[in-house]
């Protein structure tokens, strides 16, 4: 993770068409947007393509950041490559569907390991609704502030954080199910 001085002089080497600051820039953020995307999609595939189209996007939209927290801009860009996925794909159904196959074949399992575990808990996280999804994994996987996740969906944090808690409780009802 490179500190705020080395972003901002790696970010304006990249408005300034230098490859090798984007190849620095991908190095630092692109394991933390495929977990944002594989979270969401549960496809490795698609969660490779949706990072691609984010870089893609980062290398044409970058002159357009003007400041202010990158990750945000980051996300936010990452945000509308997912929503726009869902848009196009109609990719919702077909999730939930894959997602309740891989529970009920779970349930016949008596002993667990943590592994499974994991799968369990991608399998109840999929469950939740996709906006609740998006704010855990921008919460706990992308690391952003309540108050960065409030201002990029344009909503009060009171807002954001009640949304939140809601989804994490839900996730833990149905964990505990």
């Amino acid at each position: 993770m490179a500190d705020k001085n080395d972003l901002a002089r790696i970010i304006t080497g990249c408005q300034a068409g230098k490859p090798e600051e984007f190849e620095r820039l991908v190095d630092i953020y692109a394991k933390r947007c495929y977990a944002y995307f594989y979270r969401l999609t549960g496809n490795a595939e698609i969660s490779d393509d949706l990072l691609s189209e984010l870089f893609v996007k980062l290398v044409e939209k970058i002159g357009s950041y003007r400041g202010g927290s990158f990750e945000s801009w980051l996300f936010k860009t990452a945000r509308n490559i997912f929503h726009d996925y869902l848009r196009a794909k109609q990719h919702r159904s077909k999730l939930l569907q894959v997602r309740k196959r891989q529970f009920e074949s779970s349930l016949t399992e008596t002993k667990k390991s943590s592994r499974e575990q994991i799968d369990e808990l991608q399998i109840q996280f999929g469950k939740l609704d996709t906006d609740t999804r998006e704010l855990i994994m921008l919460r706990f996987y992308s690391r952003l502030s309540f108050k960065e996740i409030a201002k990029m969906r344009s909503e009060p944090i009171g807002t954001t954080l009640s949304k939140l808690h809601r989804g994490l409780k839900k996730l833990r009802e149905l964990m505990e199910q």
